[in-house]
C-alpha cells in the first residue's frame, strides 16, 4: 500500500510542478508549486523522514512562497493577454480541486498507515538536536550564505519594482 501511496504522491508532485511552469497567471503557478511542495512533505513522511517533511511545508510551503507572493504583488505582475487553457470559471479549478483531493485522500491514507511504527525507528535516524547541531556548528557559513542570498533577492526585488519616475526623481538611470 506504501507503494502505490509513494507513487500516487510522485505523480501529483510531477504534475503540480508541470502545471507551475505552464501557468500565464504567476499567482495560479504559486497554488501549484504549493501543492507540489505538498506531495514532496509527504514523500519524505512516507520514507521516515519527518523532520523534513514539516520542514517543507513550514519553510518551503509557508516562508518562501509567502516570500513569492509578497515579490508577485510588489512588481505588479499581471497575466497575459492570452486566456489559460483552461478557460474562466469551474474549469480554470479542476486541476487543483483535483490535485487537493488526491493530497488529501494520501495525507488519510499515510495517518491511517503508521509505517514507521511496524518497522522502528531506523539506524539512520538523527534527532532533531543532532540535525540543528550539524546544521549550525558544521554547516553555519552556508546557512548564512543562503540567507544573505534571499537578503539580496527581496532587495532586487525592490528595486526591480520601483516605478521609473520615482528611480528618475532619485537621480537613478
Amino acid at each position: 500500500m506504501a507503494t502505490i501511496v509513494f507513487y500516487i504522491l510522485g505523480a501529483i508532485a510531477i504534475v503540480a510542478t508541470l502545471l507551475s511552469i505552464t501557468r500565464n497567471n504567476p499567482v495560479h503557478a504559486v497554488i501549484y508549486l504549493v501543492n507540489s511542495l505538498f506531495a514532496l512533505a509527504l514523500l519524505f513522511y512516507l520514507l521516515g523522514a519527518p523532520l523534513v517533511a514539516a520542514w517543507e511545508v513550514i519553510i518551503y510551503a509557508g516562508a518562501i512562497m509567502v516570500l513569492f507572493l509578497f515579490i508577485i504583488m510588489m512588481l505588479e505582475l499581471a497575466p497575459g493577454k492570452k486566456a489559460d487553457r483552461f478557460g474562466p470559471g469551474w474549469a480554470q479549478w479542476l486541476p487543483i480541486l483535483l490535485l487537493a483531493v488526491a493530497l488529501g485522500a494520501c495525507t488519510l491514507l499515510l495517518t491511517g498507515l503508521d509505517s514507521a511504527g511496524a518497522e522502528g525507528v531506523p539506524r539512520w535516524y538523527a534527532t532533531p538536536r543532532d540535525f540543528g547541531y550539524t546544521l549550525f556548528k558544521e554547516y553555519a557559513l552556508a546557512v548564512e550564505i543562503v540567507s544573505f542570498q534571499l537578503l539580496f533577492a527581496a532587495v532586487g526585488a525592490f528595486y526591480v519594482g520601483k516605478p521609473e519616475r520615482k528611480k528618475r526623481a532619485r537621480g537613478g538611470v
